[in-house]
């Protein structure tokens, strides 16, 4: 109770309303699998089209683990998840043979300092390393064609009466300082210093321990800020190309208080998981004393830069330095470890492979897609990491693993990989999709894991989680691996076999929607993640309650919000009954909770409802009957 202390009047706020449940998310993605490029051991950011996944996670192109190439089936995954209604969609790139930020896999060191090129009156060649540039994580889709631009601004010196005057520069701007009667390539590349003189702002130009003041510059002086826009381009010439404009060369340079020089952008450890999982490379400058070592390297990779920067009507390409990225590997191929990942370690913040998605909450389907390629010959590994994947959604509760079947499987073959699953939280598809590679131009099969949550989502904006999964069109398949007929689904289906099917005018359909279960109160994929749904939901919503009074008061509240929640779900169709108190019930008070529960701190509601199961067999009885015949 609040305290009244002294006279006056006091308004409080209450509220006369029970507190609200708000549904969570049911179409929130995560896929696991290898990748062209991207992070391996950052916290994974939702991905919200195909193209931004390109910009993090790598372009289209096949992989090669260990000189034997394959399709590139997690890019394939997150298009047809896309194509078929996904919204959002986490991305756990494992990597098998990763190394450390600290020893970058990808290197290409620009030829170091020769000779004296510089303009004129430098003094003389800085005793530095190469500039050293890397891909930023491991990958064939690491090597990049990286571009510095070096950029001369316009004139910034003017004579005002007479004094010298400077506009728009700030302390450490890189200024080439010339004659502005001439387009010659003589000029003095100078760090500008700003100070303060009888109570005066002054600038000065400071060139090792020598310095200009700028009063001392004669009238027909230029004055030039030079700075670099850095432009990453991805080995697939479909991914736009990263641009990174007008970057201060010097590392100390800051302008609106905030760093922006090359050093800054590109540094190894960034300021943001943001920055750090799109940066796509990472370039070393502490070598180089100042922004002036660096111009002078950069002259000296193309000494023609130099005259460039002078002429105003210099193309890009004529002030540029262009290189490749070399050495980027797909490794070898991931085995469950990598899957499984690390974490936990309290001495340590890294979490990669599905240990990584362990922190998203609001993640409800998991799959792996290309993890059971090649499946007959390589089934032990396969079989461990769908299990990895099924052990991962038991553990985090509220979310179902979708299993794709092998590659080139018979029937035989996938009935005896289905045997060795049973889970409710789990549901088996099959056979491979078949879809136009725009890569190749080829028919190739991939695995359905994509387009399946892709569908789960589009069923569930469209319908709701309630609504079985399935009798849905595959977008852009154009066959199936295998064309199944009925007789054939009738063996897989009662085994929990979730087949695709082709009719006739009706196109490519999901035609299953069990999950991997012999339970047979969990037999459908929609009452599992129905459940998750309720679960996930009324855990989220009832968590201002812990701490509350275990009284009447707070067993009344609970009871009422738990009630209006799954009022609303009746009303919109997702609970059987006719009336409410037939779709669902909610006790909370002294009949679900023993005098020890209350002694130790424990609040018990029952809860129960009435699901819908699909409409599996839709069975018609047609018979003869006479004209005189009663019914």
């Amino acid at each position: 109770m609040p305290e009244y202390l002294a006279p006056g009047v006091y308004v409080e706020e209450v509220s006369f309303r029970s507190k609200s449940i708000e549904g969570v998310s049911t179409t929130t993605t995560a896929f696991i699998g290898p990748t062209r490029y991207g992070p391996v051991d950052l916290t994974p950011d939702v991905v919200t089209g195909l193209t931004e996944f390109e910009r993090i996670y790598g372009d289209r192109q096949q992989i090669v683990f260990g000189g034997s190439p394959q399709h590139n089936f997690m890019w394939h995954a997150v298009r047809q998840f896309f194509e078929n209604g996904g919204k959002r969609l986490y991305v756990s790139r494992v990597y098998s043979t990763y190394l450390a930020l600290s020893e970058p896999e990808i290197t290409s060191p620009l030829s170091p300092l020769s000779g004296s090129i510089f303009p004129a009156g430098y003094a003389s060649a800085p005793s530095v390393a190469p500039l050293m540039v890397v891909a930023r994580f491991p990958g064939a889709g690491g090597n990049l064609q990286v571009r510095i631009t070096l950029i001369g601004g316009p004139n910034v010196f003017s004579v005002e009466g007479a004094r010298n005057v400077v506009r728009g520069v700030v302390d450490n701007d890189v200024v080439l300082v010339g004659d502005n009667t001439t387009a010659s390539a003589a000029g003095n590349l100078y760090l500008v210093e700003r100070y303060i003189n009888a109570g005066a702002i002054q600038y000065r130009f400071r060139q090792g321990a020598t310095t200009t003041e700028l009063q001392s510059l004669a009238s027909n002086t230029s004055v030039r800020v030079i700075t670099a826009t850095v432009t990453v381009t991805p080995p697939d010439p479909l991914v736009p190309s990263f641009v990174y404009d007008r970057l201060a060369l010097d590392p100390r340079h800051r302008r609106n208080g905030a760093d922006d020089s090359l050093a800054t952008q590109f540094a190894l450890e960034q300021p943001s998981l943001g920055r750090a999982r799109t940066i796509p490379i990472v370039m070393f400058t502490s070598a180089f004393s100042d922004g002036l070592a660096l111009a002078a390297q950069v002259f000296s990779l193309r000494p023609s830069i130099a005259t460039s920067l002078v002429n105003e009507k210099s193309s890009d390409a004529a002030r540029s330095y262009d290189f490749g990225l070399t050495g980027g590997s797909d490794g070898a191929l991931p085995e469950v470890g990598e899957y499984e990942g690390v974490g936990g370690d309290p001495d340590s913040k890294v979490k990669t492979g599905l240990k990584a998605l362990e922190d998203i909450d609001e993640i409800s389907i998991v799959a792996a897609p290309g993890s059971t390629f090649n499946h007959q010959t390589r089934q032990p590994q396969s079989l461990a990491i769908i299990n990895a994947v099924i052990a991962h959604a038991t553990t985090m509760r509220y979310r179902i693993a979708v299993i794709d079947s092998g590659d080139g499987q018979s029937i035989a073959d996938v009935r005896a990989m289905r045997g060795k699953l049973d889970t409710t939280y789990a549901a088996f598809y099959y056979p491979w999709i078949t879809i136009v590679d725009p890569v190749t131009l080829q028919e190739i099969d991939i695995p359905p894991s994509g387009s399946v949550t892709g569908i789960y989502a589009r069923n569930d904006i469209n319908r709701g989680v309630s609504k079985a999964p399935a009798n849905e069109v595959v977008e852009t398949a154009v066959s199936l691996e295998l064309i199944l007929n009925k007789a054939q689904q009738d063996i897989l289906n009662p085994l929990g076999v979730n087949c695709f099917r082709f009719f006739e005018g009706r196109g490519y359909r999901l035609w299953g929607a069990r999950t991997a279960s012999s339970d047979p109160e969990w037999k459908y994929v929609n009452l599992r993640r129905y459940f998750a749904y309720l679960e996930h939901s009324i855990d989220k919503g009832t968590q201002w309650a812990v701490f509350e009074s275990n009284g009447p008061r707070l067993w009344s509240n609970i009871r009422i919000t738990i009630s209006d929640f799954l009022f609303n779900e009746w009303t919109n169709g997702a609970l059987l009954g006719d009336r409410p108190e037939k779709a669902y019930f909610v006790k909370c008070d002294r009949s679900t909770m023993t005098q020890n529960d209350l002694d130790n701190g424990r609040l018990v509601a029952l809860v129960g409802v009435a699901a819908l199961r699909p409409a599996e067999f839709v069975i018609i009885r047609i018979g003869q009957f006479t004209a005189d015949q009663k019914v």
